[in-house]
């Protein structure tokens, strides 16, 4: 039990003492991606591998001082991390403290890495090739991926075993705690917040350190701290590798908030679909119970604060603070009118701050730190760093961290290494459904909350898809009408009938049924979407139909006055014909054709029949000549 800011100073050293003696720490990525790609499997076989070789050491890290490892540690530690972010290489192993990162690692990669680190060796076709210019990186930090990054909210991800709370401790972990508990009155820490200039990283980019304070300063003998960790965004996967890979992070971040606003009570609400965050996110609570950091009396200081997980069952509204309090509450997630705004009344009635994870994963960086550090990272408008979950036709998909204000080309090419197999850029979708599209015109963009305002995206969550001259912007823009529509609540009439309006104009767009009527149609009612919207979900919902069409018209015109789609993906616009001088008139098409658009005469060249061809393709599949092409 650590019963006041000196153990936990004491303990920190000594935690800190016990690692430093360790020879080598083998950290096996295992968050959810490197996982789905048999990195438990890899630390198994290592584990074994090692210790049969006689070089394993456990270093165990107890509370009590006697415990602890008095003689220097000669041996190789073993150890599960969360993400490393180079999704797109994992699994991936890192060795310190010489940094070495392992790319792509398989469990029958085990003995060679097992046998080099006997012989302190690398094993050098493990290590990461660039593509463009063939140069092999030994050191993780030496790869552009990871160069061109600055690491704060993501600073312990891939680096500590999540699970083991004095590694986290060992970090200078829950040391803001104690320096606000002890040494910061609540509202000296919301000013601290203030002046930071952190906005919240959850996709509006409100002031967070004003949230603070008009939470603290709402009458209520009772408040709650939320942390938002529902997210729904497709591709985006931030928030849930913060979870998993650093949980103690974002519950030292809610307890300081509890402090600050004056609660005795937080939240986490999390996606079921979240199992290894859920787990991890548990497992740290309740080890942080057990050392007396969280639950009553914490650090000696008679402050208490409790924090419980809620699951959701994954409603995309539900990301709204409002719906998200009717979930926590037991009800449906249903977003209500505001104000008045959960600062004032919010969970069960009372003054509520919803924050979400990465602006927690903040907080004790910035108490650490000070204000004014954080302020010097980012832009003037925007400090700090983001978080963004890189996906698409990128070289190097994966998860990243850069100051505000990086540009798109700065992240897509330097860090994202560039689009696949030499692909041409074509835009990028930010921010998920509720984020815009944007062009090549905009690759020098900084990317930070107001510049993306003017451009009509917005950050949102954080997520960033990159899009290659095979790309349909239509299609792109009816997959994420689609989503929006089916995670419509339906309170609202607008946002209800208008995004099944327009999802079904865009549906007949992509299958050549479109008319020039249609393109005006789509902006009206989209317009009318984001005016009568009640939530954020409503709001935001038109965003990718919108700035696709104000940057790609062109595009949606070939689709409907063209019948022809540029890409060449829209099924409903391809067309099927046959080469007369490959044809050997076997009528096997026509035979197979389901709806008779094929004729002809036996040894002549079959024909068929535009106006009745459904696009199947069967034709294609039953021809043995090639004779059947399709014409985009």
């Amino acid at each position: 039990m650590i019963r006041n800011a000196a153990v936990l100073e004491t303990l920190r050293q000594e935690k800190q003492a016990v690692l430093q003696k360790v020879k080598q720490r083998v950290l096996v990525c295992a968050g959810t991606g490197c996982v789905a790609g048999g990195s438990l499997r890899v630390f198994d076989e290592l584990k074994k591998l090692v210790k049969d070789l006689g070089l394993a050491v456990a270093v165990e890290l107890e509370a009590e001082h006697d415990k602890n490892t008095e003689t220097p540690v000669e041996g190789i530690e073993i150890k599960k991390s969360g993400c490393h972010g180079f999704c797109e290489k994992g699994p991936l192993i890192r060795i310190e403290p010489e940094g070495v990162l392992y790319v792509g690692v398989k469990p029958e990669d085990a003995q060679d890495i097992a046998d080099a680190l006997a012989e302190g060796e690398v094993v050098e076709r493990l290590l990461y090739e660039e593509p463009n210019t063939n140069e092999v990186f030994a050191r993780e930090e030496d790869i552009p991926f990871y160069r061109e990054q600055q690491r704060i909210a993501l600073g312990d991800c891939g680096v500590i075993d999540p699970e083991n709370i004095w590694e986290y401790i060992a970090r200078d972990g829950y040391g803001a705690l104690a320096k606000a508990l002890t040494e910061m009155a609540p509202e000296a820490v919301c000013d601290t917040v203030v002046e930071s200039g952190l906005r919240g990283r959850g996709g509006g980019g409100f002031p967070a350190g004003l949230k603070w304070v008009l939470t603290r300063k709402a009458a209520g003998a009772s408040k709650y701290v939320i942390c938002n960790g529902d997210e729904g965004d497709p591709g985006a996967f931030m928030d849930r590798s913060l979870m998993e890979g650093d949980p103690h992070r974002i519950l030292e971040g809610m307890i300081i908030a509890g402090y600050a606003i004056g609660a005795a009570e937080g939240y986490v609400y999390m996606r079921a679909e979240y199992p290894l965050a859920v787990q991890r996110m548990q497992k740290a609570i309740d080890d942080a119970k057990a050392q007396g950091l969280l639950g009553e009396d914490i650090l000696g200081t008679g402050f208490a604060f409790d924090i419980v997980i809620k699951e959701g069952a994954g409603a995309f509204v539900c990301g709204e603070e409002s719906a998200l309090i009717a979930s926590i509450e037991g009800k449906r997630g249903m977003p209500r009118p505001k104000p008045p705004f959960p600062a004032q009344s919010g969970l069960w009635g009372r003054p509520t701050l919803i924050n979400n994870v990465e602006t927690f994963a903040n907080i004790p960086p910035i108490l650490q730190n000070g204000a004014e550090w954080f302020k010097n990272i980012g832009s003037e408008t925007s400090p700090g760093t983001k978080t963004f979950a890189i996906t698409g036709e990128v070289a190097n998909t994966g998860l990243i961290e850069v100051p505000m204000g990086k540009t798109l080309r700065e992240i897509v090419f330097d860090i994202g290494g560039g689009l696949r197999n030499n692909g041409e850029f074509k835009a990028v979708q930010i921010g998920g459904p509720s984020g815009g599209c944007l062009t090549a015109d905009h690759l020098d963009l900084p990317l930070d909350f107001d510049s993306l305002q003017d451009a009509g995206a917005m950050i949102g969550s954080g997520g960033l898809v990159v899009m290659d001259q095979n790309t349909c912007i239509v299609e792109v823009a009816r997959f994420f009408m689609n989503f929006t529509q089916n995670e419509s609540c339906g309170k609202c009439v607008l946002c209800r009938e208008g995004t099944r309006r327009m999802l079904e104009i865009l549906q007949k767009i992509v299958d050549g049924e479109g008319k020039l009527s249609d393109l005006d149609a789509l902006e009206e009612i989209g317009e009318a979407v984001q005016e009568g919207s009640l939530c954020g979900l409503g709001k935001t919902a038109p965003n990718p139909v919108l700035t696709t069409m104000q940057y790609f018209k062109d595009e949606y015109l070939a689709h409907v006055v063209e019948r022809r789609c540029p890409a060449g993906v829209c099924e409903g616009l391809k067309t099927f014909v046959i080469n007369s001088e490959l044809c050997k008139g076997c009528s096997r098409c026509a035979r197979v054709c389901p709806v008779g658009a094929i004729s002809g005469k036996v040894r002549e060249p079959y024909v068929i029949d535009q106006e009745l061809c459904i696009k199947c393709g069967a034709c294609v599949e039953s021809c043995r000549f090639n004779a059947i092409e399709e014409v985009v």
